[in-house]
């Protein structure tokens, strides 16, 4: 079955408190974004990827990738004003019927391993997700009060996310709700059952500082 990935990358970097998108910053010596899209090339070097770009820094991306000579073959499209559009913007670069990952650009530490289980189960369940169970104690605040949460029964959704091509076109056709966090959350308001996969702990989305020194390490002691 034929395979694509969309790569959603566009954040401001507010909360990095950096002068240039977060997706830009260098990670061991290079953009952060060229370890997304190189992990997915390691995964299958075959296989369309699909960069989803505000159109304004499509310049800064090009002029990247030429002063880094980063040649990891892959189709730039422009993004919209929110994820929903954006990743929009992406299935409408993917060719064919198959199967079609969407990744946040920020998780540059994504394996090969986890993009095989998200595929695996999505071809078998139309749409998988990766999880991993929340470590720290939970509490939901309700005001001025708040009240433990048993977290057992919770899960921090990574990605990336995988789906049946057609599954994620019908969901598309729903009507833009602010409230869409991610694909899942639309794909399940058409009654599709989410399979959970195992995530990892060390695919962390990075959007402060102390997460891109926690990539720094996790990429050093790979190398």
């Amino acid at each position: 079955m034929e395979r694509s990935a969309i790569i959603v990358a566009g954040g401001s970097g507010r909360r990095m408190g950096a002068a240039i998108p977060k997706q830009f910053l260098l990670l061991q010596g290079e953009p952060l974004l060229f370890h997304t899209l190189r992990a997915f090339h390691a995964f299958d070097p075959h296989m369309p990827l699909v960069l989803v770009l505000p159109a304004d820094h499509h310049t800064t991306w090009e002029d990247l990738c030429a002063q880094h000579e980063f040649e990891v073959p892959h189709t730039l499209v422009a993004g919209g004003a929110e994820r929903f559009h954006s990743t929009l913007e992406g299935l409408n670069s993917v060719l064919h019927d198959g199967l079609v990952a969407v990744h946040d650009g920020v998780r540059p530490l994504v394996s090969p391993a986890l993009i095989a289980r998200c595929f695996n189960a999505a071809m078998v369940r139309g749409a998988a997700i990766p999880v991993v169970p929340i470590p720290s104690s939970v509490r939901r605040v309700e005001g001025s009060t708040s009240h433990a949460v048993d977290r057992s029964a919770l899960r921090a959704v990574q990605t990336p996310q995988c789906f049946k091509v057609d599954l994620l076109r019908e969901a598309f056709e729903l009507p833009y709700d602010p409230a869409f966090t991610d694909e899942a959350t639309l794909v399940e308001r058409l009654g599709v059952n989410i399979q959970l996969v195992d995530g990892e702990d060390h695919n962390i989305k990075v959007t402060t500082p102390f997460d891109l020194e926690v990539a720094e390490l996790v990429l050093g002691g790979r190398g």
